[in-house]
Parts: structure tokens; sequence; C-alpha cells
């Protein structure tokens, strides 16, 4: 191991000593220097991490969830000097932490917090003009046949539990207490112009996303969504990728 990799070790573990060719200018203990510095590191990667996932802090509570944070940080070090990319790993780590079982949606809501971060950050894409949009619709018969391109900020979550009504509840959008934890929900993430929103999703919806992710064309992704529910509105979720600018690009399979 490196002189580099001993010292960031050194750094992220309370339990190992400071490194023993660190020096002070001014004669100090090198020692108890470092242990400051230490703390501030330590602090400022849990303080990020608070930042990214506001709604699990709020739902366990400032303590638990630095008492959490701080035993991710000394396992999973960031990797980026980008602190808004720390915390990708966070929502696994939850689901494998003890104290955490009690809150078996903990890590889900996680999850659905960090495909936002993602989200906000993705590139630009230009979406489809109305001009694009009006050739598409004018050739209703190879509606079937074609493929859509999606923006890069849409992402998919289908959960056991109502990880969208717990985000919207720590938004003020609806009553915590008229949130049923335990029932499932899918949440489609995307970045609208500048917004990034989260919106619950029928199950067919949900498949009928997916498809499009996959490549697959409409008319196969839209029997797919009606094969698992008859009350899919494919209408109405076209609108509604058009209205946000997700729709990217398309073309026409053989």
């Amino acid at each position: 191991m490196s002189g580099q990799q001993d010292f960031v070790a050194a750094l992220l573990d309370p339990e190992q000593s400071c490194p023993p060719e660190l020096t002070s200018w001014n004669g100090a203990d090198p020692g108890s220097r470092f242990a400051v510095y230490r703390n501030n590191v330590i602090s400022s990667l849990v303080n990020a991490l608070a930042d990214s996932f506001p709604v699990v802090l709020q739902l366990v509570g400032d303590e638990f969830f630095r008492a959490m944070a701080q035993v991710y940080v000394h396992a999973s070090p960031p990797r980026s000097r980008i602190l808004a990319e720390y915390g990708e790993a966070f929502p696994a780590f939850i689901e494998s932490f003890p104290p955490a079982d009690s809150l078996p949606y903990l890590a889900d809501v996680a999850r659905l917090e960090f495909l936002r971060i993602q989200a906000y950050h993705s590139a630009d894409t230009p979406a489809l003009n109305a001009e694009q949009i009006g050739a598409v619709l004018a050739q209703p018969e190879r509606l079937d046949n074609m493929t859509f391109e999606l923006h890069p900020s849409v992402a998919l979550l289908s959960s056991a539990f109502a990880i969208v009504s717990l985000w919207a509840a720590h938004q003020g959008e609806v009553a915590i207490a008229q949130v049923d934890p335990l029932r499932a929900e899918h949440a489609l993430i995307l970045r609208n112009r500048l917004e990034v929103e989260v919106m619950g999703i029928r199950p067919g919806a949900a498949l009928f996303i997916q498809a499009l992710l996959a490549g697959q064309c409409l008319g196969e992704a839209a029997e797919r969504a009606l094969a698992v529910d008859p009350e899919f509105d494919l209408s109405q979720l076209l609108a509604h990728l058009i209205g946000t600018g997700v729709l990217t690009g398309y073309r026409f399979a053989p």
C-alpha cells in the first residue's frame, strides 16, 4: 500500500493511528491535528449524505442518520471528487444495516432519492420539437413499429413499498398519516427542463416505459402493458412524456 493509500485508510478509520511520517510545521502534536482533520472529513461526508438523502434523514431522525452514515463512510469512502456522486451504494448499505430493519422501505426511498440526483445531473439532450412530434402523429399507421429514445434523466423504480407517497409526504404534498408504507408503488423519475419530477405510475405504465428504454417498438410495449394492466392509458402517458420533453428521438423498425 502506498503512503497516500495509508493516509486515506487512516483518515477514514478512527481505529488507526496517525501515519508516522506526518509532521507539523510548528512542532505541534501531529496526532491531535490529524484527529481534527479526520473529524472534519468524516463530518463533511456525513453532511453530504444528509443533503443527498433528506427524506431518509427525516424518516429516521438526525441522530440515527448520522450514526448510520458514519458507518457507511468508514466502509465506503468516496471514489470521486464530486460529492454529488457520493452515496450510490448507500441504499444497498441501508438494506443490510441491521438497526434499520424496522423500516423495510428505507432502502428503496434512498434509491429514489439517488435517482433524483442522477436525473438532475444527467446530460442535456434536446427534446423532439413540435414539428417532429407532428410528423410522428401524422403517420398513425406506422406508430406500432416506432421506437422512441428517452431523455437520459428518465428512470424507473418499482418497489414493494409506497416510495412515491412517502417521498411526496415529506414534500408536503400528502399527509403522512394517509400513507400506507406497505403498499407497492412504481416511480417514474425524469427531469422536466430544470425540475426533477417524481411521479407515481400504474404497473402497465411502468412496464411500457421499461420496454421503451429497452428499445422495444411502441406497439409491442403497449401490448405488454395492457396484458398486465387493462386500465393502461397509452394516450395519457404519451401526452405526459411529450409535455415534459423527455422524448428525444424516434425511428421506425423495418
